[in-house]
């Protein structure tokens, strides 16, 4: 498979999740980022999860994607985001 086959058919539904210490306002800019490169997201398309000891979150947005280069601009918006301390 060369590098610019996908395993990925597109469109697809795809879950991104991106990590970052608790704060009431992380999911707000984990979307944020991620309208920047999806239109509308569907009801129920965003979720968190604080961890055990409620010292950090996770986000995820399930989205309609369109391409692997949506994907990664997606990934690079949230991982240049100094709250963002990892992205899946």
């Amino acid at each position: 498979m060369s590098e610019t086959e996908s395993l990925l058919t597109f469109p697809c539904q795809f879950a991104i999740k991106a990590m970052g210490k608790s704060r009431d306002d992380f999911d707000a800019i984990v979307v944020e980022i991620v309208r920047r490169h999806v239109g509308d997201l569907r009801e129920g398309a965003v979720s968190s999860r604080p961890s055990k000891a409620g010292t950090y979150i996770s986000v995820t947005v399930v989205i309609e994607a369109t391409s692997r280069e949506q994907l990664d601009a997606i990934y690079q918006g949230l991982t240049d985001h100094p709250d963002v301390l990892m992205a899946l």
